[in-house]
């Protein structure tokens, strides 16, 4: 270790300039990664809405869906507006109520009540669809230049809307997240640290990693904005770790040795925190990478990137962050100050005494459970406006158009959701006019329309629009669009689309309910069962490296166990206030909150163990192993926290704003759990790792002789 630490200290001028010099491919890399706004592209390829969207986009070369809410305007001003719409890059088709209505089609053959679900006094319908993805940014162009071209009192709804509108308000914010995150971390460090300039030392180190991290999304092709949003966030937040516990231990060794000596103090202090740098580091990388096992691709994409983070961090801590120490040695000492964390002895020794240990494990017993029953019964909603608003709506209406688009479609013309069938276009016409009706019967359906709603049995295809025809049937399939009153991700659409998919499979068995309601039920089938492999793989991960770190059978348990605790706080917690979380809230936090604050852990018990390798006791080694730590753990954790918490607050957006007060609540709940259960755990279990790990065969004689003595004590009593 140490021969690794003094090559570093030799070699640290070179460290910088490579450090430097690859920042130029590092921005050129992030400036050129493509960004995905649509949650539903990360759904498995092999399920049936993923096909089915494929064959809408493959055989009717339509992609995106949306409907425009159209007020204050005649017939012919919204047939004049579809042709317009029509006219717009990326617009496959337009169909509106001026249409139907003008059309040369028999009164008998187009339903009164059809045409009034369309049409509500002045208000009207229009039917767009788009020759690409929901996310593609063609969609989200012409969503745009729609809006551009209507008036006021035009409204786009519908998912390409939601993103354009998530992707305009992501970019307005994401470098703000970093800059708040960055500020409240760096209140903490000034505090916390003993020196003024250390914390701008450590940022510097940090900021290059995360630059390396973000860079190399490139060879990813595009990442999730979710990721993009978080990405420097939680890479700061996981890896702040690594810096301050290189600083703590540089500066023991500077007091080991003295004088002009901190390349040797800097060598040593490499050497004493490599294996807890390291071992924190793997831990963090192992549990994010767990989640490359989720069905739900989103969990890869921010699994692959963070893992990359904690690499890049770690290799960051141990060669850039030493050499940026040494060249600022000198002005880092002179600008010291009072550090406003002080020894605690006398806390030490309170939580290790019989009494303290008794009480932290009945609080854990009585906590455990009912925060295991929250966990347990977590409230989470897949709704994507929710998602984007939050519950606390505070975005400026003109930022978040597609809202009130939404809720327009639903006062006016009591629409919540589109769904689509697609099934065989040779489907004879009173088949299908059963099979529509039968939709139309369904509860919760506003109506449903098709190529046979606007075509009776006596009328020729001739005398039907090409538009209207072209729009509906093409390449063997026809298309059947049903508006729904229900909201996605809610039990009431999902049974509706149940129902629904009965209906449809009884007249065609290769028919394809698709949309966002059956994407989101989609959606939660995945989810739940990704949340159960994730949580079991990172669990398993971290326990093989910890048994392979402490070469101990019980220690990776006792650490695991403790972290797992304050995950199930930190999620049960939801189900006591009635707070519902995103759905993908306990598959990332569960992770990035085991990934992350088992480093505490992990510096403690190393401290632990190696006090009690030297012969202490068993209370004096927790003693000491706290003292220690305690520095360390609350600065980490503290920063974590102010850093997620700051970024939480500020935030607009619902999903980054309740990701980020999770793991700031994650974040303090952890750092007492191993500040005050863990101590306990090893006061308790100390015969058990005793006699379980590698290393201990001097202090398990020793423990034996002392056993034989006190015995024979006794008889000779």
């Amino acid at each position: 270790m140490y021969k690794f630490g003094k090559a570093v200290v030799k070699l640290r001028v070179p460290i910088l300039i490579v450090g430097i010099l690859l920042l130029i491919p590092s921005i050129f890399g992030y400036l050129n990664t493509g960004i995905n706004y649509d949650m539903l592209t990360y759904l498995p390829k092999d399920m049936d809405t993923v096909e089915g969207q494929d064959v809408l986009l493959n055989d009717f070369g339509k992609g995106a869906f949306s409907l425009i809410v159209t007020e204050g305007m005649d017939d012919t001003q919204v047939k004049n507006l579809t042709d317009e719409i029509r006219d717009v890059d990326h617009v496959a088709d337009a169909i509106s109520y001026g249409e139907i209505a003008s059309a040369q089609i028999p009164d008998q053959a187009v339903p009164a009540e059809l045409l009034d679900k369309l049409k509500n006094g002045d208000d009207s319908l229009i039917a767009v669809f788009f020759d690409s993805g929901t996310s593609a940014g063609s969609t989200m162009d012409a969503v745009a230049q729609i809006r551009q071209i209507s008036d006021k009192n035009v409204f786009v709804s519908g998912m390409s809307a939601l993103v354009l509108d998530l992707k305009n308000l992501a970019e307005d914010e994401e470098a703000k997240y970093v800059a708040v995150a960055v500020a409240c971390a760096l209140v903490i460090w000034l505090l916390c640290t003993d020196s003024f300039l250390a914390p701008f030392i450590f940022l510097i180190s940090i900021a290059m990693a995360i630059l390396y991290n973000l860079g190399s999304n490139i060879f990813l092709g595009e990442i999730s904005y979710i990721t993009k949003a978080l990405a420097a966030v939680l890479q700061l937040a996981v890896t702040m770790d690594y810096s301050i516990f290189l600083w703590n231990s540089f500066e023991e060794n500077l007091r080991k040795y003295p004088g002009e000596r901190g390349r040797i103090a800097m060598g040593y202090a490499i050497a004493d925190t490599l294996t807890s740098i390291f071992s924190s580091a793997m831990t963090a990388t192992a549990v994010f990478l767990a989640m490359i096992f989720m069905s739900y691709t989103l969990g890869a994409d921010l699994g692959i990137v963070m893992a990359k983070g904690c690499i890049f961090g770690l290799i960051a801590s141990v060669t850039i962050l030493p050499s940026l120490i040494l060249t600022f040695e000198k002005p880092m000492l002179k600008t010291h100050h009072k550090r406003i964390i002080p020894d605690v002895p006398k806390l030490a020794h309170a939580i290790t005494s019989k009494k303290a240990v008794v009480a932290f494990l009945v609080v854990f017993i009585v906590v455990l459970i009912p925060a295991g029953y929250g966990f347990m019964n977590k409230p989470v909603y897949y709704d994507f406006t929710n998602m984007v608003t939050g519950s606390n709506n505070n975005i400026p209406e003109e930022k978040i158009q597609f809202h009130t688009a939404d809720q327009k479609l639903k006062q006016v013309f009591n629409v919540s959701t589109t769904e689509m069938v697609l099934c065989d276009a040779d489907m004879s016409h009173p088949k299908a006019k059963e099979m529509l009706k039968r939709i139309n019967d369904v509860e919760g359906v506003e109506y449903a329309i098709g190529y046979d709603s606007v075509k009776g049995g006596l009328v020729p295809d001739q005398l039907l629009p090409s538009k209207i025809t072209s729009s509906l049937k093409s390449n063997g399939h026809q298309l059947i669009i049903i508006n729904s009153q229900y909201q996605p991700s809610t039990d009431a659409v999902n049974a509706q689309c149940d129902e629904i998919q009965s209906i449809i499979k009884e007249y065609d068995p290769n028919a394809t309910l698709i949309g966002e309601a059956p994407a989101t039920k989609d959606l939660i089938n995945v989810t739940d069962h990704d949340f159960v492999v994730v949580d079991a793989i990172a669990v398993i991960a971290i326990l093989v490296i910890l048994l392979l770190v402490f070469r101990s059978a019980s220690l990776p348990f006792i650490l695991v166990l403790v972290i797992e605790f304050a995950i199930m706080i930190n999620l049960g917690l939801p189900y006591y206030m009635n707070d519902s979380m995103v759905f993908i809230a306990p598959i990332c936090i569960s992770t990035i909150q085991l990934g992350s604050t088992v480093n505490y852990a992990i510096l403690l018990t190393t401290r632990y163990k190696r006090e009690r390798a030297r012969g202490a006791a068993k209370r004096e080694s927790v003693e000491r192993a706290f003292r220690f730590s305690f520095p360390a753990v609350v600065t980490s954790g503290a920063s974590f926290f102010a850093a997620t918490f700051g970024v939480a607050m500020y935030s607009k957006m619902g999903i980054i704003s309740s990701l980020c007060l999770l793991m700031a609540r994650g974040a303090f709940v952890s750092t007492l759990s191993v500040l005050f259960m863990l101590p306990a755990m090893l006061m308790l279990f100390d015969k058990l790792i005793i006699h379980t790990t590698y290393g201990f065969k001097d202090l398990k004689a020793k423990m034996k002789e002392e056993k034989l003595e006190l015995t024979a004590g006794k008889e000779a009593e």
